[in-house]
């Protein structure tokens, strides 16, 4: 095997390789022979054709088969003479292989970086310490049991008011057609939840059991359905019944009614579930910055063609998004130009913290174990109520999907391994205190981006900080479960 090199970049490296037709002719005729063992040709018996004939039935199908083996062979031993550590599976494309000539092909091989040994002792994080308050408590029983009221019919035949039910049919048109989900029958509606469309409800109250009403509203330009926002509605809508709520009382038949056995088992697991999310939050602070220190300290090269597929993905996002008209907004108004440098910037970052933290996890031995993914798994399924055992087979079945679930496992493997080995400091916060801190801090990032229109390398949507705003939390058998945030 003769190997020329042509191009040598820091991460990039292009080869010539060419076998000599005579090692092909000694490979090609091994493996006819094994084929002749037990192929059935007329004439002969099993195994004592000879290799012209054999090359006559199989000399494509074999030769195709050798082109493979010799390509993957020789590319093994390139890189293991040349200590070559690929990042990506290399590119190849045969120049020649004509029969009675030599292999040629020529290789490019992108490269990992060289990150050698890292040291973390200079990474200062801070993590906040947050414990749900009895008045937190008190809150999630009130919302659990407004979520859980009953109702019935008014006692006089009143005018609608904020706070009553009101069970509707109604039928949307917008110019006069109607459109894709805009009707509905014995629909509840709490006049003053804001549960429909804004202006809706608003048009109910007043009117009486039995009347019939025709409702003027505009879907607003945020719409998520891109077909209805910023349109114009008329709805006929029959109010058929009135309802009043009825108090849901905080007491034993309640708390059975949810499968708990008492009222402190119900706070306890509520105490529970909050300290758990305020655990998850504050860690997920902790490790954007970490992400950031990390992003700042480590500045090696990427490697191109990782980028450009990184790249790649986000910006098919970001295309996705403007069509849908649902950018993120501090990306309203900005041109194609400054979204392509600040995204380039983003998977360059993704790309180089990708790298840094699966070498930490490499060279420190760190694995995901079948164990864990099904962990994963089954938490997975437990969000999915009705449909656990789908998801479960789905999952089992699909490697591909078990590998969706191995790469953030890995990650906070790796996150947990770097902040063991960093300086942390703690810092007790109350709820309040942190809700109050976070909204600053984003009302601050939106002031300074709104500064610079090309986004700071370290700004990526990873590291957004979002509001903990409250969250409705329902109880059932035995456990709260999360609402989507």
């Amino acid at each position: 095997m003769q190997v020329v090199e042509t191009k040598s970049d820091s991460l990039l490296k292009d080869f010539t390789v060419t076998v000599e037709s005579s090692d092909l002719e000694i490979k090609i005729v091994s493996r006819l022979s094994e084929v002749g063992k037990d192929a059935r040709i007329p004439g002969f018996r099993p195994g004592k054709a000879p290799i012209s004939i054999l090359k006559q039935r199989f000399g494509n199908s074999v030769r195709g088969e050798v082109l493979e083996q010799t390509i993957r062979e020789s590319t093994e031993e390139l890189l293991s003479e040349r200590g070559l550590r690929p990042a990506s599976q290399p590119q190849i494309d045969v120049t020649s292989f004509e029969e009675g000539q030599d292999l040629t092909y020529d290789i490019s091989i992108e490269l990992l970086p060289e990150i050698g040994e890292v040291d973390f002792s200079s990474v200062k994080l801070e993590r906040e310490k947050v414990e749900a308050t009895d008045k937190e408590i008190e809150d999630t029983l009130q919302r659990l049991a407004d979520q859980n009221k009953k109702s019935e019919p008014l006692k006089t035949n009143r005018a609608a008011k904020k706070g009553d039910i009101a069970v509707i049919d109604y039928e949307g048109m917008i110019d006069n057609e109607i459109f894709e989900g805009g009707t509905g029958k014995g629909i509840e509606l709490e006049l003053g939840a804001n549960q429909f469309i804004p202006g809706f409800e608003d048009q109910i109250i007043g009117s009486k059991s039995g009347q019939s009403l025709k409702l003027d509203v505009t879907f607003p330009l945020d719409y998520g359905n891109k077909d209805l926002a910023g349109k114009d509605a008329v709805f006929s809508c029959e109010v058929k019944e009135l309802r009043q709520s009825i108090p849901t009382k905080i007491d034993e038949e309640f708390v059975k009614s949810m499968g708990l056995e008492s009222i402190e088992v119900l706070e306890q697991t509520i105490r529970d579930q909050l300290n758990a999310d305020y655990a998850q939050f504050t860690r997920e602070k902790v490790k954007r910055q970490l992400l950031d220190q990390l992003s700042d300290l480590f500045d090696f090269d990427v490697p191109p063609r990782m980028l450009e597929s990184e790249f790649e993905q986000i910006w098919k996002q970001v295309q996705e998004a403007k069509e849908k008209n649902s950018l993120d907004p501090e990306d309203l108004g900005k041109s194609e130009e400054e979204l392509r440098e600040q995204y380039q910037k983003i998977s360059e970052r993704r790309v180089r913290l990708g790298l840094l933290l699966t070498h930490v996890g490499e060279t420190n031995d760190l694995t995901v174990t079948q164990e864990e993914i099904n962990r994963a798994i089954m938490e997975q399924a437990r969000q999915m109520p009705g449909q656990e055992q789908q998801f479960v087979d789905f999952y089992r079945s699909n490697p591909e999907a078990q590998a969706s679930l191995r790469a953030p496992i890995f990650e906070d493997k790796v996150v947990n391994y770097i902040i063991e080995m960093a300086t942390v400091t703690e810092r007790v916060l109350t709820p309040d205190e942190l809700r109050a801190e976070t909204e600053q801090n984003s009302i601050e990032k939106t002031v300074e981006e709104s500064k610079n229109t090309t986004p700071k390398k370290t700004k990526t949507k990873s590291s957004k900080e979002k509001s903990k705003s409250e969250t409705k939390k329902t109880t059932r058998k035995k456990r709260v479960t999360k609402s989507k945030k």
